[in-house]
């Protein structure tokens, strides 16, 4: 089943983040991951505004998901991350096909 990672994502220094974005990509890649949404900003209709932006990345599966967030490869990334941003980070399993 698909799992679906969901970052609510507020850039804190934008040079710290250019270091962070490429090694995150190549290693989401690495383990199967897409992009299904890259940083946009949301258009909150409900709620209080977050000002965040979104990522959304789809993995075939949630141990593939957890796989990579563990993984040496997205380990480079998050040593960036601290300096570049702040966000919320969830993990979550996709339905079964009708």
């Amino acid at each position: 089943m698909t799992a679906y990672v969901i970052s609510e994502v507020e850039i804190l220094d934008e040079e710290n983040a250019d270091l962070y974005r490429p090694l995150a990509a190549a290693s989401i890649e690495k383990h199967g991951g897409r992009y299904l949404v890259r940083g946009a900003a949301p258009d909150i209709v409900e709620g209080p505004p977050a000002g965040h932006r979104l990522v959304i990345v789809a993995f075939p599966t949630m141990r593939q998901a957890k796989t990579w967030y563990a993984s040496a490869d997205y380990a480079r990334a998050l040593a960036y991350r601290d300096k570049a941003l702040r966000r919320r980070l969830t993990f979550v399993e996709g339905i079964l096909p009708a």
